[in-house]
Parts: structure tokens; C-alpha cells; sequence
């Protein structure tokens, strides 16, 4: 096992994974973390709000921008983590692979958090696409999980604060040549940069078993240039066949060999004795000193060891391997989130590749998530004798849609911004809510429960804080850009608030009261 161990870790060391770049990439991951973290929460408590939370309604655009972000975010996650398990990957062959309790509770912690941290954002990418393969409830486990996520990250970093605090500088994890320096004291579990640190394992050397580890043509090649690995040499040419072995020669003629061989090498260097030696090669170099060919097979085998063995070409080599590493990584994350911003952020909308919803695509220029046929409400919401019920505290009254329309009506630019990230401003005209209120006798800043003619759903009944109700901005919605609503936009009626999730924008009212 010891063997199968230092095996995996001499293939798996590279210039980019050492301490210094666990650090680095692991700094960004729990930034990301940390910012998909709290903007998740705030999300979360927007549906799920304690009695005592109030929301701010300005900027209207804050839940656009606070959603945009944790889904934006959620995505670079994916480049880094995959960066950052790429790194710390020579930890997982360590020797011994446990080393004690605390070192097993730590290991532990690692493998919640790698677990979870692939689970949430896995799920957290099929929830853009409103895909729900898993048995699981999505928003209650998504919710949950940031919290073990957050929990194990805290305990991990505590763990590694040493190496954290050893490696947080560049200047202090390299030397003058570019070269990782290896702090033994810190504990790192990671191999020392560069390819002269790794352990040998079986007959040969530890340098020559990566080399040959990598696979060929253009993939090899690729995998050698960003490891920093030399290209393994040309096999030598193969070797004459050896003439017979000589009896054992006496002492005394060994000592006339050498003193012989001595005088032909003077004589050599001299310009002299030129024929001969050429006679005695061609003769099958019998007399050819063993020294000779020990000093050939030394020189061949420097020959074949190439630059990777020259230490003073073992810095810029591993310089050049990171920053290929870390151009290849950055690329990766800036290309994943400009492919996908664009369906909530307005200057990346013609580069939205991947994004699950387009701007400005669906029935009046405006992306739908729930239709109306999904919602089961063609029929009730188109019926002629719609009415839609407000219930205050003690006044209760129906209005048809040509009632709502006589109460006066007043315009809005409000976004519509949807927990799956994607997001766009429209021109809304309606009703104001605290309007609506007045009509029943309510006051204006009183929390609602409102419910839509949908039979079914999680978001069939939502809340309405009174700071919502009472701002001016809240309207019953009653037109889109211009247009009467288009069915699967809510026609008849439905809310319009600012800084709320798309979710809770209730589609096709049927009743509104005022929650006592």
C-alpha cells in the first residue's frame, strides 16, 4: 500500500499543485462560497421571511442584482472547484493516509465539504434549467446545504490556517528562480514543486515513472506543457553487440592494460598514435579500458536526463507551468459566466450561450417560466365572469376587471427577477395595491396573503410584507409593455412589487386579503 501511495503521488506532482496554489485557489472558492452564501440567504428569507423582517423596496432592482450575483457566482464555482480539487490532489495519496483522530475529523470535514460543494452545485445548476431529476425538494435542501457547506469550510480553514497563513504571499512560496519553497514545519500535506522532490518508487526514478506516465500525441504534449514536464528523450540508438568477455586478467596484466591505455590517451591528445587507436577500434575495441565506457555510459545517460535535471532552468519552467495552469483556469471561469450573464445582465446579453432564459424572448418581448397550460388556469383565468375578491378587516369586496380598471391606474418600470438568475425590466401598468386597500377600508402598510386560481403549486398562496403593500411601485398589474397581458404573463391580473422574487410576483389572482 506504502508503494501504491508514493506511486500516486510522484504521477500526480506538478508545478501547480503545492501549498502556495491550494492557498490561491482556495482563497477565490471561499470567496464565492461566501458571496453565493449570503446572497442565497437573502433570497431564502425573501420567501421565507422571520415575523419581525422588513425587506428595503429600493433600489428596484436589488433582488435583480443580489440573484444575478449568487447565480453568477454559483457558476465560477464550477472552473474553481474543479481547479481546486486539481491542486490538492496529491493529498488524497498521503503516507500514512490517517494519522491520528484529529487528522481523521479533519479529513472528514474535507470530504463533507467536497461532497456538498459538488451536491449544491450540481442541483443549483439544474435549477436554472428547472430540471428536477433528484427526489429531494430543491429550495429546502439547497438552503440547508449552504449552511454545511459554509460549516465545514469554516472548520477546514481553521485547520490549514498555518499553510494559509505560510503561503498567502507569492513572495514568501517562491524563490528567486520561480521555485516552490517547502515549508515542512506548516504541515502541508502537498509534495514540494518540481519534479526532483518526488520519491522513487520501484527501479526507477520518481522523474522518469511521470514522465512516462503521460499518454502521447498532442494530449501528452499538452498535459507535459502545463505540468512543466520535460519531454521525455529520444531512445538511444542501440549499442553494439559487446565481444566476448576476456578471461580474468592477472594484476600485473590489468596494471600494463591501464598503463598501456594511459600512453594511447597522451598520444591521442598529443595528435599522435591516430592509426592505431582506429586499428584497435576497428578490431572490436578488446583492449578498450573498462574507465572508457563508464565515462561514455555517464555521458549518454547526461545526454538523456535533458533539462528537466538542470536546476537552473527548473524555476522558469515551473513559473511558465502555473501561469498556464492559471491562465487555462481563469479563461475557464470568465468564459463561464460571460456565456451565461447575459440573461440578467444587460451589457453580456449578446454572449448569453448557455444562460436557460433569453431577454426579450417570449410572448411581449418578456422570458416566461410558468405557463398558463403548466398552471392548469386556461380555463379560469380567460372565463368571462372573472372577479377578483379583497378582503380587508372588515369591508370585503369583488371587482371585475373593468372595475379595477375605474379605480385609476398609474405606470411602473419594474423588473421581473427570477430565482433561476435570469432577469429584465418592463413597463408595468395597474392598479397601486394601497389603492386597492383603500377601497376595503385597510390601511395601506398591511401585510397580504395573496392567492392565485391555481389548484396546485408552492407558490399557489404567497406574503406580502406591509412594506411592499404600502409602496407606491406595488401594483395589480393589469398591462405589459403597452399591452394587456399576455395569458401566460398573468391575465387577468396579477402583482407586481419591486425588489421580490419572480416567484412571488403572483400570476393569475383570484383573491386578495389583508392577514390580520
Amino acid at each position: 500500500m506504502r508503494r501504491l501511495l508514493l506511486d500516486a503521488r510522484a504521477v500526480m506532482a506538478s508545478p501547480n499543485r503545492n501549498a502556495r496554489s491550494a492557498v490561491v485557489w482556495g482563497r477565490l472558492l471561499g470567496i464565492a462560497f461566501v458571496v453565493c452564501f449570503g446572497t442565497g440567504v437573502y433570497s431564502h428569507l425573501l420567501q421565507d421571511p422571520l415575523p419581525w423582517m422588513r425587506f428595503p423596496t429600493r433600489p428596484v432592482q436589488l433582488y435583480q442584482f443580489t440573484q444575478g450575483l449568487h447565480i453568477t457566482a454559483g457558476i465560477a464555482i464550477i472552473p474553481l472547484l474543479l481547479a481546486k480539487l486539481n491542486v490538492v490532489m496529491p493529498a488524497l495519496a498521503q503516507v500514512p493516509p490517517v494519522r491520528g483522530v484529529l487528522h481523521l475529523l479533519e479529513r472528514l470535514s474535507i470530504a463533507v465539504l467536497v461532497s456538498a460543494s459538488i451536491v449544491q452545485v450540481g442541483t443549483g445548476l439544474l435549477n436554472t434549467y428547472q430540471w428536477y431529476p433528484f427526489p429531494f425538494p430543491f429550495r429546502q435542501t439547497h438552503n440547508a446545504m449552504a449552511y454545511v457547506i459554509i460549516g465545514s469550510l469554516v472548520v477546514h480553514i481553521a485547520s490549514k490556517l498555518p499553510v494559509i497563513a505560510r503561503y498567502w504571499r507569492a513572495r514568501d512560496a517562491y524563490d528567486a528562480e520561480g521555485r516552490f519553497v517547502a515549508d515542512p514545519t506548516v504541515g502541508s500535506e502537498l509534495l514540494p514543486d518540481g519534479r526532483e522532490a518526488r520519491p522513487a518508487v520501484g527501479e526507477r526514478p520518481a522523474d522518469e515513472q511521470t514522465v512516462g506516465s503521460y499518454p502521447r500525441g498532442l494530449t501528452g504534449r499538452l498535459l507535459r506543457w502545463v505540468d512543466g514536464a520535460a519531454a521525455p528523450a529520444a531512445p538511444a540508438a542501440p549499442a553494439a553487440p559487446a565481444a566476448p568477455a576476456a578471461p580474468a586478467a592477472s594484476r600485473a596484466e590489468r596494471q600494463f592494460t591501464d598503463r598501456e591505455s594511459r600512453e594511447v590517451s597522451q598520444d591521442a591528445k598529443n595528435g599522435a598514435g591516430t592509426t592505431g587507436v582506429g586499428e584497435e577500434a576497428e578490431a572490436g575495441g578488446a583492449s578498450r579500458p573498462a574507465h572508457t565506457d563508464r565515462a561514455a555510459r555517464s555521458e549518454q545517460a547526461g545526454s538523456q536526463r535533458g533539462p528537466e535535471h538542470d536546476d537552473t532552468r527548473s524555476g522558469p519552467r515551473q513559473r511558465i507551468a502555473r501561469r498556464g495552469f492559471v491562465a487555462a483556469v481563469t479563461a475557464a471561469t470568465v468564459g463561464v459566466v460571460a456565456l451565461t450573464a447575459g440573461q440578467s445582465n444587460r451589457l453580456l446579453e449578446p454572449l448569453n450561450v448557455f444562460g436557460a432564459r433569453q431577454r426579450h424572448v417570449g410572448p411581449q418581448a418578456l422570458p416566461v417560466n410558468r405557463t398558463a397550460r403548466a398552471a392548469g388556469v386556461l380555463a379560469t383565468a380567460t372565463a368571462a365572469d372573472w372577479t377578483l375578491t379583497v378582503v380587508g378587516p372588515d369591508v370585503t369586496r369583488t371587482f371585475s376587471r373593468a372595475e379595477l380598471v375605474a379605480l385609476g391606474t398609474a405606470t411602473a418600470d419594474l423588473p421581473i427577477s427570477c430565482v433561476e438568475g435570469w432577469s429584465q425590466m418592463a413597463s408595468w401598468r395597474g392598479v397601486r395595491m394601497r389603492d386597492l386597500l383603500a377601497s376595503v377600508q385597510a390601511d395601506p402598510a398591511s401585510p397580504l396573503r395573496i392567492t392565485s386560481l391555481e389548484q396546485r403549486g408552492g407558490y399557489r398562496a404567497t406574503e406580502m410584507g406591509a412594506e411592499y403593500a404600502a409602496d407606491p411601485t406595488t401594483l395589480l398589474a393589469l398591462e405589459v409593455n403597452g399591452q394587456t397581458l399576455d395569458l401566460d404573463h398573468g391575465f387577468p391580473a396579477r402583482v407586481i412589487a419591486p425588489g421580490r422574487p419572480g416567484v412571488l410576483q403572483t400570476k393569475w389572482i383570484g383573491k386578495i386579503e389583508v392577514i390580520r
